[in-house]
């Protein structure tokens, strides 16, 4: 073989090894993230008290409805 052959072979096997690299890495990545979602267990519902559900006006709004007038 001659050295230009030799040197595209060597560039491709190289190539080859970095993606083979980068899929291994990705899919590694894939399942941590997967395994932390399930590992994760959700909080408890947050039940907002009596004065917080619902619409109220705070002064905040009061101002803007006066400043649209």
């Amino acid at each position: 073989m001659n050295n230009k052959q030799q040197n595209k072979e060597q560039v491709s096997a190289s190539r080859r090894q970095f993606l083979r690299g980068a899929a291994v890495v990705s899919a590694a990545g894939l399942a941590t993230s997967v395994s932390h979602a399930v590992a994760d267990t959700p909080a408890a519902p947050v039940t907002p008290t009596e004065s917080e559900q619902g619409y109220h006006e705070t002064d905040h709004i009061r101002a803007y409805y006066a400043s649209c007038r």
